[in-house]
């Protein structure tokens, strides 16, 4: 099983107060040309339409609205910036993979991500998400070779893992594990989080301030 762990005690705390900082929402971009100047450090989410990125994004900066909250597939259709401390930046990606959008939205969803990955030098990581539930899909594998070919490091990150019980929930890690284990660009750990029951935030927090660190901030 490869799962979050092995995080100091410090970087779990170093993570608490980062994300109980001020957090702003900076802008919205539709397009390549409206995407905000590169500046400090951007960490990005990406996942299938209605897979919690949003309500993840407000668990993890422990805000009840920051990003907006939709039971409607699809509807995000921007790149949205929101501004931390120390310099951070966490990206919420469009949904993708959401059947009755079609391929002219599949298309759009494409263009747009890789207009935003293609030298991004200020991203630092993209977390995946996954819905626990339903594990991996082919509209992940796109996207895993998209990152894999912009050579953007990612990370899976599983949503609602409150929805299994324990066994379930390791033999999800285990599938998920394995079904990145030859990708070029994915760090191998896989990130059980709950944005309901708060479980996995800390593990993910910490993560992000060792990519911080990683990158010199």
């Amino acid at each position: 099983m490869s799962v979050a762990a092995g995080f100091t005690d410090e970087e779990i705390e170093t993570g608490r107060k980062l994300f109980a900082g001020e957090w702003t929402f900076l802008a919205g971009a539709g397009s390549a040309e409206s995407l905000p100047p590169m500046q400090g450090i951007e960490v990005a989410f990406a996942g299938r339409s209605n897979v919690g990125k949003s309500s993840l994004i407000n668990a993890l900066t422990n805000r009840k609205a920051l990003a907006r909250v939709s039971d409607t597939p699809g509807r995000t259709q921007e790149l949205n910036f929101f501004q931390g401390g120390m310099n951070l930046r966490l990206v919420d990606l469009p949904g993708y993979g959401y059947a009755k959008a079609g391929r002219a939205k599949a298309a759009q969803w494409t263009r747009l991500a890789q207009a935003y990955l293609a030298g991004r030098a200020s991203l630092a990581r993209v977390f995946v998400l996954i819905d626990a539930r339903h594990g991996l899909k082919e509209a992940d594998g796109g996207v895993f070779d998209l990152l894999d070919q912009a050579a953007v490091s990612y990370a899976v990150v599983l949503t609602k893992a409150d929805k299994l019980s324990a066994a379930e929930l390791a033999a999800r890690i285990d599938e998920t594990a394995a079904g990145i284990s030859r990708r070029a660009a994915a760090f191998p750990v896989v990130f059980p989080t709950s944005a309901h029951t708060g479980a996995g935030l800390p593990e993910l927090r910490a993560a992000i301030v060792r990519v911080m660190r990683e990158r010199g901030s």
